[in-house]
């Protein structure tokens, strides 16, 4: 439902991009698709907006065919220095003397999703891309919900590094689910609810996926082999072993199975129907296919 509900509107910014005439003017091309597409698979823009990685004041010195903007904490003492090579404008707060926070725009351009997500976080890039996404359609007079772009960008956002492993099963390096790390630090919790000491939780480093990476990083290798790469995800899931769970709905869709939602969830599968007339019927039982097949004849003659 997300992706068609950007995919339509895509069809829009699609021809408002190519059509540029009446009040659109040059924007367009820059702002259109193809800054969706930028956006949705997280790649680094042509014009990269520099990112100071600490709070603390501006100092500004002018050198060679260049110039170095210094940021500097006095409360911790620490300093960042970032080489601004001539041709690449400072932002008009970038000025000596000036009090920046970190993630602070040092030139003009976009912001790199990984930079935001490396300097301030997940929660930080979550928001970015839902605001950068919705200004692309806005800008072209398309409206769409957050909660489409919201599910998509989630699922950009599900996979991590495994940083420490502390007490839990999960292996240090690994790519894993964010709910994962979760479920293996709820464990650690019951431990030591349970009376044990001394347990540490798993950490983990995010990662920011494009949707094609993030469509092939799914536990359904039937679903990630409908999608792109066929033969090489195959392969891999043939010399791994792998089994799929089917889970999800692609893959039930493939194999001609009901998908698990509304009443093809496993928990519905057995539950017999009946009118609720019968019940009423002085509290009658129905207990098997043939009573209700009787019941009806009667109710209609």
């Amino acid at each position: 439902i997300a992706a068609q509900s950007i995919g339509e509107p895509g069809t829009q910014l699609t021809m408002r991009t190519f059509h540029t005439g009446g009040v659109a003017g040059g924007e367009d091309i820059t702002q259109g698709l193809p800054r969706v597409e930028e956006l949705f698979e997280a790649r680094k823009p042509k014009q990269l907006a520099m990112l100071s990685e600490i709070d603390g004041e501006v100092r500004i010195e002018e050198i060679k065919k260049a110039r170095h903007v210094i940021v500097f904490n006095k409360e911790t003492g620490e300093e960042k220095k970032y080489l601004i090579p001539y041709g690449f404008r400072l932002c008009e707060n970038i000025v000596d003397g000036a009090y920046i926070e970190k993630g602070t725009e040092l030139t003009i351009g976009s912001k790199n999703p990984h930079d935001v997500l490396a300097i301030l976080g997940e929660e930080a890039v979550y928001n970015y891309l839902i605001k950068e996404v919705q200004y692309a359609y806005r800008t072209q007079g398309v409206d769409i919900n957050d909660k489409h772009i919201e599910v998509i960008v989630r699922q950009m956002l599900k996979k991590c590094i495994v940083d420490e492993a502390g007490d839990t099963d999960l292996i240090s390096g690994t790519n894993v689910d964010v709910a994962a790390v979760a479920e293996a630090n709820d464990k650690v919790d019951a431990r030591i609810a349970a009376g044990e000491e001394g347990l540490k939780h798993a950490t983990y480093i995010p990662l920011l996926l494009g949707i094609t990476k993030a469509s092939l990083a799914t536990d359904s290798f039937l679903s990630a082999a409908s999608f792109q790469e066929t033969t090489r995800v195959l392969t891999d899931a043939a010399i791994r072993g792998k089994s799929d769970p089917l889970l999800g709905l692609k893959e039930n869709v493939l194999i001609g199975k009901l998908v698990p939602a509304g009443t093809g969830m496993s928990v519905f599968r057995d539950v017999d129907v009946v009118p609720s007339y019968f019940a009423a019927e002085g509290g009658m039982e129905i207990k098997d296919l043939e009573q209700l097949q009787q019941l009806l004849t009667n109710n209609n003659n």
